[in-house]
Order: C-alpha cells, then structure tokens, then sequence
C-alpha cells in the first residue's frame, strides 16, 4: 500500500494550487491524511457512504469522493465546501489519487515479478502472460550483480535507480542483504567493452555518491525472459570465483572466467589428487611475498626476462637467479610454457581450496572484510 506520507504530500501540493482543503479516509472510516483539522465523528458518515450505491455526494459541509482501484474501493475523499471550485478540485484529486496508487501498484508488481523471474519461480506460461499484463516488452538483457563490500544501506539502492530511472525496460531490485541486482536492456549495447564500461560505472558512481565499495559481476546475455535466470546465476557466479583467482579486479563477467570458472567447480578429491602429482606429497614452503610478486609479473610479462627484470628493478641475471631457486623448489621451470602453465593451475588450485576450507571454517573471504 501507498504510504501515508506519500498521500500527505500529494494533498498539499493539491491544496497548496486550489486552495481547497482536503482528507483522505480508508474505507473502515480511518484518517489518512489531510491538510486540515476534520471533524471527530466523521467515521460512521464515511462508511455508510462507503456502503451506498453513490460514487460522490454532499454531507456536513463536504463533498465525499470514492477512489475506486479496479472497481474496488480503496479509499474515500473528503473535499471541505468551502468554495464552488471545491466538487471539481474533489474530482481531480480522486483522479490524481487513482493515478498515484496505479503507478505504484504497477511498479510494485514488477519488482515482484522480476525477483520470480530471477529465482526462477514461475511457469513458463505464468511468466509471459504476467509480462504482457504488466507491459514488459521482449529485450535482450543482462543481469548485474552490485554487491557491497561491508553492510548495504538503501542509499545502494536508490543511487543504482537513480542511474537507470530514464530506461524504462530496466530493472532495480534486491533479494537479499547483500546485493542489487539491476535487469538491464542491453539491446543497443554490440559489445563487451560496453558491457564491461557499464559496470565500472556503477562502480565509480557508489563509490564517489554513496561512499560504499562494491563489486560487480555480470552473467551472459539473454533474449528470452526465462533465461533471465540462468544470466543472474552467471552474474552470481562471477563474483564468487571472481573472489577467489581475481580479487584485484572490482569488475567480473562471466563470459570471461576462463580457467578459474573450471577450477571453481572441480571437487576436493580431484585437487588434491592434482596438486600431488605436481608437488607430491607436501606443497613447497617457496610462497613468500618476493618471490609471489617475481612470479607473478613474470606471468604477466608473457614469460619475458628482460621486460619483467626492467619492471622489477632488478639486474637481468638477478631474475635468472630467482627463477632457477624457484624451479630447484618446485622441480617446475616456469621460463618454459608447459611449465608455467602447470604451476598457474596449481596456484589457481590452491587458492580454490583455500577457499573451501575458510568456507568450511566460517570464516569471512579477504575480499569481503
């Protein structure tokens, strides 16, 4: 239902341009609003007008109007006669009243609709006749997931309709306490840059207007409603793998995990079973920070010595140094790329069962705390 405060301001603003004073009642006689002062008894006039056959009539020195939604009363104006303007302001303010409570109506029962969509609640069936009832056209679209880091106030919410307020096959809403979820139409958008541009944004606009740090993790595109689930569960499942192998990035598509969504779904038993053909039976104790950052620069230099030693700041044979201490540890040449590409899965492993175990543990992921 509207709430109070809602009808309060839309009595005096139509009070404020007619000059003419109004109240609003529920049908069991209960004041809901009003810029004046009614009269105590009002209560038993008013349902017994609510229990007539008449839509409007003149009674202590009012004119009382039924707001009538889909032929149901819902609520019953009082216009106070003290002009000759006041049956016609009564009239307009029925029909602005009507206009308020359908609009709300309609996007409460979208939200509604588009959480079953989302949660895969509905019939097939049930869905596209429920859409065409609530005028959502067929789009293309992409599910968002904004979760924030830390706990979620409204402010998180508002300021991601605020964004999309304008596009009008767009969705905003929650499901639980962690996250927004925003139904975008992405039919005009023909790449993933685009895509990708779209969640920095809302990235860059919590942080800078609402002060939060989120991440953002966005499933596949979908032409058909009931797909939509299938792009939140992508979305969804972006931002958990995202925490384990990308924790640097606050931007994470699915279409774009690569190894790690893989990795993800790999069970313990086979870890393990990976991990001890590469290390054997103990994992080496080589992991510290120097030889971590060495590592991985070398990986991100495409396995190139001499632009990973520039951008180390260390002597070309001082890299060759470190990686033959490493391959001495590991028994893993990673200057070669069969290698590299091993020990890059075996990392990958490794942080995935990290993770599994802090889950198992109940202890809070490094990324969320």
């Amino acid at each position: 239902m509207l709430s109070n405060h809602k009808l309060q301001v839309t009595l005096q603003e139509i009070k404020e341009i007619s000059r003419v004073e109004l109240a609003l009642y529920s049908d069991k006689g209960k004041l809901l609003a009003s810029t004046y002062e009614p009269e105590e008894a009002m209560e038993e006039a008013i349902c017994d007008f609510a229990d007539s056959m008449a839509e409007s009539q003149m009674l202590s020195g009012c004119h009382f109007f039924k707001v009538l939604i889909e032929n149901e009363l819902e609520y019953i104006l009082l216009a106070h006669a003290g002009s000759e303007e006041a049956y016609m302001i009564g009239r307009l303010a029925t029909c602005q009243i009507r206009n308020i409570v359908c609009a709300y109506r309609e996007q409460f029962d979208k939200g509604s609709f588009i959480q079953n969509v989302l949660l895969g609640n509905m019939l097939v069936v049930d869905m596209y006749n429920k859409a065409q009832k609530l005028h959502i056209e067929a789009a293309r679209r992409v599910v968002y997931v904004i979760e924030v880091l830390g706990k979620k106030d409204s402010v998180v919410l508002e300021t991601i309709r605020n964004l999309f307020v304008m596009a009008s096959r767009d969705f905003v809403t929650e499901i639980d306490e962690k996250s927004v979820i925003l139904v975008k139409d992405v039919t005009d958008m023909e790449s993933e840059e685009e895509l990708l541009n779209l969640a920095k944004m809302m990235v860059d606009n919590l942080h800078a207007e609402a002060m939060v740090k989120v991440r953002v993790g966005y499933g596949n595109g979908v032409d058909l409603l009931p797909d939509i689930a299938r792009s939140y569960q992508e979305a969804k499942m972006a931002l958990e793998v995202g925490k384990i192998f990308y924790m640097e990035s606050d931007t994470i598509s699915y279409g774009k995990l690569g190894i790690g969504r893989l990795i993800y779904q790999l069970p313990t038993s086979l870890c393990e079973m990976f991990l001890g053909e590469v290390f054997g039976e103990e994992i080496p104790d080589v992991f510290d920070e120097e030889t971590m950052i060495t590592i991985n620069k070398f990986f991100e230099n495409n396995l190139n010595i001499s632009e990973t030693a520039r951008q180390l700041y260390v002597h070309r044979n001082t890299l060759v140094y470190r990686l033959e201490r490493i391959e001495k540890a590991l028994g893993l040449d990673i200057r070669t790329f069969e290698d590299a590409m091993l020990f890059k899965i075996a990392l990958m492993v490794i942080s995935h069962m990290n993770n599994q175990k802090s889950l198992l543990e109940g202890e809070t992921h490094p990324s969320e705390r």
